[in-house]
């Protein structure tokens, strides 16, 4: 190599070392930090987050969540840069990147997941996004850091939400509860008892809580009576809670129970028929629905959650002409003799279900909640109830007003009323009987359908769906009073509510035969029902 080229390279060397130097010095603490992130060293990566956080800038919050969502990338040369939907951006400044060789992603372990998750939280306190800012407070209040604690008291300082407020004084009361000041513990138990956060249940019992050799953890007498009056006070919210949820859930399976007994007090208060098969309208009405489910989906996916309205009349029709169809070919030729109905009916109601096996399968199929029945309402902390629920309670309502006023209001529900307290005597006034039999059990089961159409939206369908109902919906029935609507209602809703608020306390099983045994007492007090019946079946 001849003596000038060695002087070029020599030239070049020395370039190259004071473009290094000159980097070097004019880089700022927030370029150096983010440096750390590239580095294969997990704890310079670890490192590099608490200086991104220590440097207040304004890209350290994007910059760290792209390092959370695997956007952040590391070139040959160690520059960082941010993989943004736009294009490749130089990390700490924003601007277009031109990275040297291959790109990939740093490496992280749970050690930097530790470190990142409450940066993440304390940058985003400074946004200014209401729900960025409550998303962080309530995660610095799930995982309170030491580190970030001057900045939450600053954030609290300045908050002017509510919501956001409440987190972060939530999130600096679990920090000061653990530290060796006797005031500031018993002002962090008084903070943290007056929140509606269940969840510092487990916080208070740890205070309370025994050693090995059966000693409390906890020496501070005064700090462990401000716990144990601060859990009071949280047991107590549960008990709410708890009764709060039991009636929701009772009303709404007491709403279910309504549905598929209101037909059959229907059918057995004027023909005195016992339909062992009405369960089975149960089930026509949710394949009813399922298959008007898949019409739309077939042919008109883009109002597929219009189908559950389609579904009501298709299932109530569906019912309703199965229940004629069986009461002209079968059970007119039975009435008067309660057993054989129940016998013959019994045998419709395997045949029906095994028809539907045929064409269905024995599986289970699933009907899908419509869009705007998804989700529920958060009524009390950890309470939650379904849009489902709620709908099924507002749709029982309407059918029941509906078979009311069918009922109180129409030539047909006339009639039918006279048939019942008098048969003979209904016949002798022209009134065709044995139709007024057929609208009367088309009518129950169409009843029935639309229940069949309610339990669809609460789990899956299948051939033995209405088997589950059949006895629950009998006991209703002869609690109520048969024949009787308003005693159908009452004995429905009793029963639901009985049932929801004894399974905490004895069991499924064992609240179902306590129920039983119930009803058993009240019928041999009173075998009218809650409320006497008139007509053909009082008479007989």
């Amino acid at each position: 190599m001849s003596r000038a080229s060695r002087n070029v390279h020599a030239l070049l060397l020395m370039i190259c070392a004071l473009v290094v130097l000159l980097k070097s010095a004019y880089a700022t603490p927030f370029d150096e930090a983010v440096r750390k992130l590239g580095d294969a060293d997990r704890t310079q990566v670890a490192q590099g987050i608490l200086d991104v956080v220590a440097t207040g800038h304004e890209r350290g919050l994007p910059v760290l969540q792209a390092l959370s969502d695997k956007k952040l990338k590391v070139d040959e040369a160690g520059d960082v840069f941010l993989d943004l939907p736009g294009g490749i951006v130089a990390a700490s400044s924003g601007a277009p990147g031109k990275p040297q060789g291959k790109l990939t992603a740093p490496l992280t372990n749970n050690a930097v997941r530790r470190v990142l998750s409450p940066a993440l939280a304390q940058l985003s306190l400074g946004t200014g996004d209401v729900e960025v800012r409550l998303a962080a407070a309530q995660d610095l209040a799930r995982r309170p850091n030491e580190e970030a604690a001057p900045a939450m008291r600053m954030a609290s300082e300045k908050e002017t939400v509510p919501e956001v407020k409440a987190a972060l004084l939530l999130a600096l009361a679990k920090l000061d509860l653990a530290s060796g000041d006797r005031e500031r513990r018993l002002a962090a138990i008084n903070a943290m008892a007056s929140t509606r956060d269940i969840s510092l249940r487990g916080e208070f019992e740890s205070i309370l809580a025994n050693d090995d050799k059966g000693e409390f953890v906890e020496k501070d007498e005064v700090v462990r009576d401000a716990a144990s009056s601060a859990l009071a006070k949280i047991e107590s919210r549960l008990a709410t809670i708890s009764t709060v949820g039991n009636f929701f859930y009772g009303l709404s399976l007491g709403s279910v129970l309504l549905l598929a007994a209101l037909g059959l007090a229907i059918t057995f208060g004027l023909m005195r028929v016992i339909n062992m098969a009405h369960g089975e309208m149960l089930m026509i009405g949710a394949y009813a629905t399922y298959v008007v489910q898949n019409l739309f989906k077939a042919y008109l996916p883009g109002s597929l959650d219009a189908y559950l309205l389609a579904a009501i009349p298709v299932a109530f029709a569906s019912a309703a002409v199965c229940g004629m169809a069986l009461e002209r070919t079968v059970i007119r030729y039975l009435y008067g003799r309660p057993l054989e109905t129940l016998l013959a009916t019994w045998g419709l109601s395997l045949g029906l279900i095994q028809t539907v096996r045929l064409i269905f399968g024995a599986q289970n199929v699933t009907v899908a909640n419509p869009a705007w029945l998804s989700g529920g309402y958060e009524v009390m902390p950890t309470l939650v109830v379904p849009y489902a629920r709620m709908a099924i309670v507002a749709f029982t309502v309407v059918v029941v007003l509906f078979v009311w006023l069918l009922l109180q209001r129409t030539r047909l529900g006339l009639q039918l009323r006279a048939v019942t307290q008098n048969r003979e005597m209904a016949a002798s006034m022209g009134i065709s009987v044995a139709r007024i039999d057929m609208y009367t059990f088309g009518l129950g089961s169409g009843v029935a359908g639309l229940g069949g159409v309610a339990l669809s939206q609460l789990g899956n369908v299948g051939p033995e769906l209405g088997q589950a109902y059949i006895v629950d919906s009998f006991m209703v029935v002869v609690l109520g009073g048969v024949g009787n609507l308003i005693g159908t209602v009452i004995g429905a809703l009793g029963l639901g509510m009985l049932n929801k608020f004894l399974e905490p306390v004895t069991g499924a099983v064992l609240g179902k035969i306590l129920i039983l045994v119930l009803i058993v007492l009240f019928i041999q007090k009173r075998p009218q029902g809650i409320f006497a019946l008139k007509g053909r079946a009082a008479e007989a």
